[in-house]
């Protein structure tokens, strides 16, 4: 007599995202302060590629 499977096969999972960079928020830009002058005064904001993903937007 054949022996019975007492367990079940794995269902098939959804596919898994990448988990998002903390930095960027996943955008792959960070704000990074322009200063300007002798006394090096902010004066305001531009884009800049997030060194810890390097602009993928994942987390590795």
């Amino acid at each position: 007599m054949a022996t019975k499977r007492t367990t079940k096969p794995p269902k098939a999972s959804a596919p898994v995202e990448p988990a998002k960079c903390q930095p960027c928020n996943g955008t792959g830009n960070v704000a990074v302060t322009v200063r300007v002058g002798r006394k090096r005064l902010p004066v305001g904001q531009q884009d800049g590629l997030c060194l810890n993903c390097f602009g993928t937007g994942t987390a590795a």
